[in-house]
């Protein structure tokens, strides 16, 4: 395989990473953003640890999609995620009925 054929793979693969997350997009009430990965979830706790002078987040997620191309499976019962980096936690707008 050449670089340039792995590399048509890759935007292959990416675009339908993305239209699939554009459909799931409306099953989650929040989304969550790690230095490693992007997640979609309905159910989000963080809690911010201090060990030995240093601080670090550990979230546990329910009901997930995580966006990653090599996952065979990107929809998650339970994710727990320990980082000492940022997270951003955004709640997504509700739909008005």
């Amino acid at each position: 395989m050449s670089a340039e054929d792995l590399e048509r793979y890759e935007t292959e693969i990416e675009l339908q990473l993305y239209k699939e997350y554009r459909d799931v997009l409306p099953m989650f009430a929040y989304v969550v953003e790690t230095e490693r990965r992007f997640y979609l979830t309905n159910g989000v706790k963080m809690d911010v640890k201090n060990e030995a002078g240093r601080v670090y987040f550990e979230l546990n997620l329910q009901d997930a999609w995580v966006w990653d191309m090599y996952r065979p499976a990107r929809f998650v019962a339970n994710v727990r995620v320990v980082t000492f980096k940022d997270v951003n936690v955004e709640e997504l707008a509700g739909k008005d009925i």
